[in-house]
């Protein structure tokens, strides 16, 4: 059976390999974005689909179609992009939110909420499980989007005991690989640029603050798992790479793949940054089946080729970088 799936923010990093994804499966795929983030370029090879219509949209506008299934990946994940304008990511997030659910409720489609790890905040339990409520600053400078998320999680669990609409939840955990945008401020992206270019590597804090990374193709296979779950759970399940590494050890392992002579410099490190971020997975891997299954030396491999050939098509890299195989 032929499903029609909605994907929000689907011009963007995450919802470009969705898409993929669903039109390999079969389906037919509405792509909304209203390219504030996405990027034409990371859905040039589904425009020429028959299964795929581009909706040119803002998602905080009520939206009318006939779906099956909707994922809602509706929002700036960089604290550099989500911070530009703090209104428009909780508006994002509320009446964004509010909209999918209206529509699930009409059309009796099942919704998929990509929620986050910051809803977490400056986590005070190593690691974060669901059952963990934060330590979140409701007034700080991430708060647009923290709360902005945990208010749209809040959302789920109302439409879900009011209406009886079939949401599910999950929270993303650090994620990267290719169609990253070079300039969203993300470490991943911006210690490859640095490092490609040759500009210093700028590393905020003595570089001991924790994070998990994982690759793009493992978290896509997770949220179909978890659309896929014959029952209705609402979740939320955390989905990311529990393997944990310093931004250090992250920044020294780029360096030695790309053979970077570029340099590590400090700055402060901004407020209510999170100083260790790591998920406990346990229940995607007994509700979902679901693990990671790409280690980060193969997904820093892949993710640097992708900004490499970005760069030399861009005549951004000389051949002193490029001349060499990364890996």
């Amino acid at each position: 059976m032929v499903k029609r799936v909605l994907v929000t923010g689907g011009a963007g990093f995450l919802g470009s390999h969705l898409c993929r994804r669903l039109l390999e499966q079969g389906n037919k795929v509405f792509c909304l974005d209203d390219f504030s983030t996405g990027k034409r370029e990371n859905i040039a090879g589904c425009l020429q689909q028959p299964g795929f219509e581009l909706l040119c949209q803002d998602v905080i506008k009520p939206i009318n179609l006939p779906v099956d299934e909707i994922y809602n990946l509706a929002c700036p994940a960089s604290p550099l992009m989500y911070q530009a304008n703090k209104i428009r990511t909780v508006k994002t997030n509320v009446l964004g939110m509010m909209n999918i659910l209206e529509l699930a409720r009409n059309t009796k489609a099942k919704v998929m909420q990509a929620s986050t790890s910051e809803v977490y905040g400056d986590a005070l339990r190593h690691p974060q499980n669901e059952d963990y409520w934060g330590n979140v600053n409701p007034v700080g400078p991430r708060s647009c989007y923290d709360e902005g998320k945990r208010m749209a999680e809040t959302l789920c669990h109302d439409y879900r005991d009011q209406y009886g609409v079939d949401v599910r939840i999950v929270r993303i955990f650090n994620t990267y690989g290719p169609n990253m945008r070079a300039d969203d401020g993300r470490v991943v992206s911006n210690f490859i640029i640095s490092a490609l270019t040759g500009k210093d590597i700028t590393v905020y804090g003595d570089g001991s603050q924790t994070r998990s990374f994982c690759y793009v193709d493992d978290l896509i296979r997770g949220f179909l798992c978890m659309m896929e779950l014959s029952e209705e759970w609402l979740g939320p399940v955390n989905l990311g790479n529990p393997g944990e590494y310093t931004v250090l050890e992250l920044a020294d392992k780029i360096l030695k793949k790309t053979y970077s002579d570029s340099k590590i410099v400090f700055l402060p490190l901004p407020q209510d940054d999170p100083k260790q971020r790591c998920p406990d997975i346990t229940l995607a891997q007994t509700k979902l089946g679901w693990k990671p299954e790409i280690n980060i030396d193969e997904g820093l491999t892949r993710t640097i080729a992708y900004f490499q050939q970005l760069m030399q098509q861009a005549g951004l890299t000389d051949s002193g970088t490029s001349r060499r195989d990364i890996g």
